[in-house]
């Protein structure tokens, strides 16, 4: 994962995109507990790294780290944690937008300075996943997370960013957007997923390409790639990442859920088992009020009224 170490020079950074009325999103859920002995917890930078809003069955999750690219450090992942778990919990709650502050980054992965000190103290090294590290399970490998994600993309998404936004549902980016994961060229890997996501998302040569090189997509490229749903110009961004979200809330919740589930338990079964597999989320809108409410809503010419039960 990268920082700012990978970051170009001033000229080869996306312009700034024209200023949204959009209010910055506020609040998060409470922190959870550390040991005085954690590492984040001897970090005298006691901002909130990650800002939750939650508003008309859609919550709002934005990294707030701008003045270093929203570079994650432990103390984001230990936000970002307890705020999935809510996500998951709220059943108010049918779809979240995830960004980041400012107008330079998505996120450009994990605070390599951070971990430069992490490393002179000898703190063990990382790999694949995020298991026995703080925040975990990740939304990078938190496969049980049924709500669907958009990734509102603008400027970099590097390293953990690229990976971050590969594990949404959803990918809208601004046509200033740029994608890459350079950790071969920092000697380490794309352990948050990257290696397997991007291998499973691309043509095996294609993705080798950029894993091997750390070359960069623009959005056009990743556009055609198809690792994006839809590019936009930087001032239209928030419309449509809205638009996206309307439709996500206008859906049948329990069906949602259910369809998520069932694509990405089975995207790497065979077909007949993939039929036969079972599916809880399927399970619960069978039985639900949901499973009769949208046939009686379109014989009734009116608009289904989704419970969610």
């Amino acid at each position: 994962m990268t920082d700012r170490t990978d970051q170009p020079e001033r000229s080869d950074r996306p312009d700034r995109p024209e200023r949204s009325d959009r209010p910055e999103p506020s609040g998060r859920p409470g922190r959870r507990t550390r040991d005085p002995g954690h590492p984040t917890a001897r970090d005298p930078d006691q901002r909130a790294r990650v800002r939750y809003e939650k508003k008309n069955h859609i919550a709002r999750v934005t990294i707030d780290r701008p003045h270093v690219l929203n570079a994650m450090d432990l103390r984001t992942h230990e936000e970002l944690a307890a705020i999935w778990d809510d996500v998951e919990a709220d059943d108010d709650i049918r779809a979240v937008v995830l960004t980041g502050a400012g107008d330079r980054a998505f996120s450009v992965g994990q605070d390599l300075k951070e971990r430069a000190r992490l490393d002179a103290r000898g703190a063990p090294l990382t790999t694949f996943g995020s298991r026995g590290q703080p925040g975990w399970p990740r939304l990078t490998d938190r496969f049980t997370l049924s709500k669907p994600v958009v990734a509102r993309v603008h400027g970099y998404a590097l390293g953990g960013g690229f990976e971050l936004a590969l594990a949404c549902d959803l990918i809208i980016a601004s046509d200033q957007a740029v994608f890459a994961l350079p950790e071969a060229r920092l000697g380490l890997v794309p352990g948050a997923g990257g290696a397997f996501r991007l291998a499973r998302q691309l043509p095996l040569k294609a993705a080798m390409g950029y894993l091997l090189t750390g070359r960069r997509l623009d959005a056009a490229t990743a556009l055609r790639h198809g690792l994006l749903n839809e590019v936009v110009p930087a001032g239209r961004l928030d419309d449509c990442v809205d638009g996206w979200t309307d439709d996500l809330v206008r859906s049948a919740p329990l069906s949602v859920r259910a369809i998520k589930e069932a694509v990405l338990t089975s995207v790497d079964l065979p077909l007949e088992q993939a039929f036969t597999t079972r599916y809880a989320w399927e399970e619960r809108r069978r039985e639900s009020g949901d499973a009769v409410e949208g046939v009686r809503a379109f014989a009734e010419k009116r608009e289904p009224h989704w419970s969610g039960r």
